[in-house]
């Protein structure tokens, strides 16, 4: 059988609002406008969980943080959990990742035969947070609100250098992929850590935005005091009161990150054009971990399950898919068995326990019944809070919380809970059941303990005496590259040309 290549493109919190049929019109995006077009577009996509960490385990697996471990962003992720990278690779693909995907522990790899690159985030359990001390911040790792006030221009930061590394080695490697010195089919995932915060960007692309329509949020900040508990939770996280942030600070923050999406609009034109030019074929998925919220309510960054911070832009380039837009609730945890199903690869060994489904029947027009879910147990929060969309209705439950119901249909900026409505308690206590009988949440919340005591027992430990990190230190090997003299420079020039000429 001949399998397909296939070409993952993911990027850091992009927030999924502003791709309701692709990226909106007002965005600079022509390369992504151009994938858009000759893709199935799925409107109301989610991650599984609204933090880097578990929402790329998640995402890799097809399994929620439950299932995983990886509740924060410093859990180790098992090697013993598939990825999609596994399941390829078992079924004879290349199997390589250029860029970030914050793996946490000694595996960095995960099922990739090949990294090209370091991550840009710490392999260890540095970033741990602890629910036995509920309030308290890690100062120096939590995210504050220095991101919105040092908003601005820059041509090179810590995160660009990244992304410019992540682009030219994944091109690199698709000129490499065209000489067919290697007959498997094969899978490049290409991860950006763009537009994440800091909102800052290249002022090319600023300059883009200077004039743009949409440089404050459409719900303005609440006051702290009329926020609900978890939102109260993510503003002390952010030591919202260290900080005045102005409308000033909120514009330049919004239009650098607009900017960046530009940038990366770039990025990912150079990789396609790569792709064109050596002529290759492939799949190719387009795909955010979670979203950021961007001013509104006041809310920034990620960290909740309000739909800024939870939808994620999701759009898949497949013979198999019909090209268009689909308005049902689908999560980046379908990627893997997508991705599977794409690729005429089996996953019956592991679908028992794997939360995800294949998404190809939807892009086919079948209907989907199944909710959608999501967990958080990371920062900010000081229990597992858990969340089903399932049509219309989205609802929120955490035992420290009163519970939330929204109708995104009539209330697309969830400003009104429905959860107290008498006209709604069938609907809340419908979800409610599925929700209680897809989590138990005391138990749930003792796994998180265990996890973070254990970590932080074993950080203090590798920390004594001598350390040996587990970044992932990229393979370089000088004696195998350009020309050397164990090379017949005859065959040399004939194989790394492309196309190769008479």
């Amino acid at each position: 059988m001949s399998r397909p290549n296939i070409l993952i493109l993911m990027v850091d919190q992009l927030n999924g609002t502003l791709f309701p049929d692709g990226p909106a019109e007002w965005l600079h995006a022509p390369n992504l406008k151009k994938l858009a077009a000759r893709s199935t577009r799925f409107r109301n996509a989610y991650t599984a969980s609204p933090l880097c960490a578990p929402g790329r385990a998640a995402f890799m697996s097809g399994q929620l943080p439950s299932a995983t471990g990886v509740y924060d962003n410093a859990a180790e992720f098992p090697s013993s959990v598939p990825t999609y990278a596994h399941h390829l690779r078992r079924a004879g693909y290349q199997t390589c990742l250029s860029g970030k995907m914050h793996f946490v522990g000694p595996d960095q790899l995960h099922g990739f035969e090949e990294r090209l690159t370091t991550d840009i985030y710490p392999a260890d359990f540095g970033w741990t947070p602890d629910y036995r001390k509920p309030g308290e911040r890690i100062d120096w790792w939590y995210h504050n609100m220095g991101s919105v006030t040092g908003a601005g221009v820059a041509e090179i930061s810590n995160q660009m250098e990244y992304d410019d590394e992540v682009a030219f080695n994944a091109s690199r490697k698709l000129y490499d992929l065209s000489r067919g010195a290697d007959d498997r089919p094969w899978c490049l995932t290409v991860s950006f850590t763009h537009p994440h915060d800091p909102y800052v960007a290249r002022k090319k692309y600023w300059d883009l935005y200077e004039d743009c329509d949409h440089l404050l949020p459409e719900v303005p900040a609440f006051d702290y005091d009329d926020q609900d508990p978890h939102s109260k939770r993510i503003f002390d996280a952010n030591d919202w009161r260290s900080f005045d942030i102005s409308e000033e600070d909120i514009r330049r923050s919004r239009q650098a990150y607009f900017a960046n999406i530009s940038y990366l609009d770039d990025k990912i034109g150079e990789i396609l054009q790569t792709l064109e030019d050596t002529r290759q074929e492939a799949i190719i998925l387009f795909v955010s971990d979670h979203g950021d919220m961007l001013g509104e309510r006041g809310l920034w960054f990620k960290m909740s399950f309000f739909e800024g911070s939870a939808r994620v832009p999701l759009m898949i380039a497949a013979p198999q898919m019909t090209p268009g837009l689909q308005t049902t609730p689908v999560s980046n945890i379908d990627v893997c068995p997508t991705l599977c199903d794409l690729a005429g690869v089996s996953m019956a060994e592991v679908m028992d326990w794997t939360t995800g489904v294949s998404l190809v029947p939807i892009g086919q027009g079948v209907a989907r019944t199944e909710p959608v879910a999501m967990e958080y147990a990371a920062e900010a929060s000081y229990a597992p809070m858990v969340s089903l969309r399932y049509g219309k209705w989205k609802y929120n439950r955490c035992v420290l919380d009163p519970d939330q119901l929204f109708d995104l249909d009539a209330d697309p900026h969830e400003l009104t809970n429905l959860a107290e409505v008498l006209a709604h308690q069938g609907t809340l206590a419908q979800l409610k059941a599925k929700s209680e009988a897809r989590w138990d949440l005391e138990s749930f919340d003792a796994d998180v303990r265990k996890s973070q005591a254990r970590r932080w027992v074993v950080y203090d430990a590798l920390r004594q005496g001598g350390y040996y990190p587990w970044d992932y230190q990229p393979l370089r090997d000088a004696s195998e590259q350009y020309m050397r003299n164990h090379m017949d420079l005859n065959v040399l020039e004939e194989t790394k040309r492309f196309p190769r000429g008479d």
